[in-house]
Formats: C-alpha cells, sequence, structure tokens
C-alpha cells in the first residue's frame, strides 16, 4: 500500500524482516511522528521489533479508514495506537466510528482506544516541553541558526512570538521537519516528554 501526501509516496514498510503480522501498529501521519515515536521508545530502552510492535505512517489522515479496516477488528484484529495532530482529529474520529470502535466519540474516548492528539501538532508539543532556548540549542548544533534568524526578520514573521517562529521553521524547507524530529525528542527532558507521545507509546 502506498498512500501520497504532498506530492510525496510513503511506502508502508514490511513489518521487520518477515511478512509476520505485528502484535500492534501505531498509525501515525507522516514520516516525521515515527521517528518521533521510535527515538522516544530507543531512549526507553525498548525495542519495538522485538515486542512486535510496529509504527505505521499512513500518508495523511485521510487515509486512517483504510489502514482501519486492514488491522482492525475487521481485518488483523491486532492492538490499535495512533497519534495526529488537532486538524486531523475528525478525521480519526470518523475512521475509528465507521471501524466499528465506537460512536459519537469525544477525544477522552479515543484516548482510551489508544489514539492521542497533538495540539496543535507534534512540532508545537515538542517546541513547548522543550522551551525554545532549548530548541535553538538543536538549531544551532545542526547549522542551521543562521537560516533560523533569517526566517525571524522576515515582514510575515517579525515580532511574532519565538516559539510561532520556531514552529514555522520546522515546517519549512525541504524535509526540515522529518531531519529534526529525532534530534528535538533526544534532547528532552525524560520527565517532560509531550503528553500524546508518551501516552501512545504506553498504550503499546
Amino acid at each position: 500500500m502506498a498512500p501520497t501526501a504532498g506530492g510525496h509516496t510513503w511506502v508502508v514498510p514490511l513489518f521487520g524482516s518477515s511478512d509476520v503480522i505485528p502484535r500492534a501498529v501505531v498509525f501515525v501521519e507522516g514520516v516525521s511522528d515515527q521517528l518521533a515515536l521510535e527515538a522516544l521508545a530507543q531512549r526507553r530502552g525498548r525495542n519495538l521489533d522485538s515486542e512486535g510492535i510496529s509504527i505505521v505512517p499512513i500518508g495523511g489522515s485521510k487515509n486512517i479508514g483504510s489502514f482501519l479496516d486492514r488491522f482492525g477488528p475487521h481485518g488483523f484484529d491486532v492492538t490499535l495506537a495512533g497519534l495526529c495532530d488537532a486538524a486531523e482529529e475528525p478525521d480519526f474520529q470518523r475512521g475509528l466510528e465507521r471501524a466499528g470502535l465506537g460512536s459519537d466519540l469525544t477525544r477522552a474516548d479515543m484516548e482510551r482506544l489508544g489514539f492521542y492528539v497533538c495540539v496543535p501538532d507534534l512540532e508545537d508539543e515538542l517546541i513547548r516541553s522543550l522551551g525554545a532556548a532549548a530548541v535553538e540549542r538543536v538549531i544551532d548544533a545542526q547549522g542551521d541558526l543562521g537560516s533560523f534568524r533569517t526566517l525571524q526578520k522576515q515582514p510575515a514573521w517579525l515580532g511574532r512570538p519565538v516559539e510561532d517562529q520556531l514552529r514555522r521553521f520546522m515546517g519549512s524547507g525541504g524535509g526540515r521537519k522529518i531531519r529534526y524530529a529525532r534530534l528535538l525528542v533526544d534532547a528532552l527532558d525524560s520527565t517532560k516528554v509531550p503528553r500524546p507521545l508518551d501516552r501512545v507509546l504506553a498504550h503499546v
């Protein structure tokens, strides 16, 4: 299966080195979310492959229904979990309901099913948890601080809160969000992991 989003094609990987169906699947919207969760699992000493857990980027929230059909109660019926941004929460909600996992689901209901929402998105969750100064140190270590300062001087972003500027910076540039996902998770204080990341990983 190869869903497309934003002009990119994300290929759902084989589960480890064989075709064995995983014990649990965590659905995420894109590769940056996958890398962030894998980095957190590694920090916590977990080997997701050996645990039979697969984190699957679905190529955008509109694809959640087909993945739930494949792995949910009418498919392989494995343990399910998921992570999405607030703007895509309705897509996940509808997908879960159509898969027979509830009706009129609230966010609390979704969490009981193992599906968590980043508000407003993963990048903002990470920036808030780290703090702007720590994020800037990560950017500086990657040699990108000059590019960030340039963005801060642009008329559209001049004088805006630095957290907003950082979020825009992460979302601009080819692959920047993907490149920084693991770096920001690696920089987190272990006691300040964003709740959605912490809880979705704990669910599986």
